[in-house]
Order: C-alpha cells, then sequence, then structure tokens
C-alpha cells in the first residue's frame, strides 16, 4: 500500500503552525484539534514538526515560560518527510530508524499530508486482520 492510499482514509486537513508562533499556542492548536502533532511552517513552506513530545521536554526545561518561546527554537535541523508514493514499509523504515512519531508527506515541495506512527499501526493491523481471513477462509473450504 502506497502512503496516499493511506492519506485517503485519513479524515480533514494538515493542521500547521507558524514558524514565529510559541510553544504555548502550539499546545493550545494540538488541543483545540485534539492531535498529538502540528507541521511548523515558514511561508507555507514546512520546516519541522512539533509534537507532545517536544511541549513536555520545553516544560520540563524552562518551566511555564517556555510557553512563550517561539517554535523556531525547538526545530531539529532537516525536517524528515516522505512522498505520497512512497509505501508504508518505507514509512515505516523511515520513522523506525529516525525515531519519528510523525511524518510529513510532500509532493513537489507541497505539504499533502502527516502520518502517525497510529495510522502506520492501524493500517498493518487492519492487513494481519483480512490475512487472517483469508486464511480462515482456505482453511474452512479445504475441510
Amino acid at each position: 500500500m502506497k502512503i496516499q492510499e493511506l492519506l485517503k482514509a485519513k479524515s480533514g486537513a494538515v493542521v500547521t503552525i507558524d514558524v514565529g508562533d510559541t510553544i504555548g499556542a502550539a499546545a493550545r492548536k494540538m488541543t483545540s484539534h485534539k492531535i498529538a502533532a502540528l507541521v511548523v511552517t515558514r511561508d507555507a513552506q514546512p520546516v519541522g514538526v512539533v509534537s507532545e513530545q517536544d511541549i513536555v521536554a520545553a516544560v520540563a526545561e524552562d518551566g511555564a515560560q517556555a510557553g512563550t518561546r517561539p517554535l523556531h527554537q525547538f526545530l531539529k535541523g532537516v525536517v524528515e518527510s516522505i512522498a505520497p508514493d512512497a509505501s508504508i514499509k518505507q514509512a515505516m523504515s523511515l520513522m523506525t530508524h529516525a525515531r519519528l512519531r510523525h511524518l510529513p508527506v510532500i509532493n513537489n515541495d507541497v505539504l499533502v499530508g502527516i502520518v502517525s506512527l497510529g495510522d502506520i499501526v492501524k493500517n498493518r493491523l487492519d492487513e494481519l486482520s483480512i490475512e487472517r481471513d483469508v486464511l480462515r477462509d482456505i482453511y474452512i473450504a479445504a475441510h
């Protein structure tokens, strides 16, 4: 299965936040949208991802003041991303090796989606369920 097929099964647009916004604004936006990560953008171009883990780390480091710090202080170099025509297995490999929970999907320098580890796991569980059903049907037909 390709990433683009996984994105079709998801609902809603990608929620983004500007690199000049604060950690506090990111936390409020994640809470209001009930999501665990935002794609950070500069002039509509993805430059990173901020997640719940980043917010917890910032609060642990700076206390309540963390909420006033701009997001650009928390970005970690190059943003890892994947193309929509990449396979789910490629995404799993990249997320595992880079230790990522959220992966922006970029097509021709345009943000088209985001996949999470949860999306990948759900997809894999659905595949396993189908495989189990097919094997059960084969067994029943043979006996």
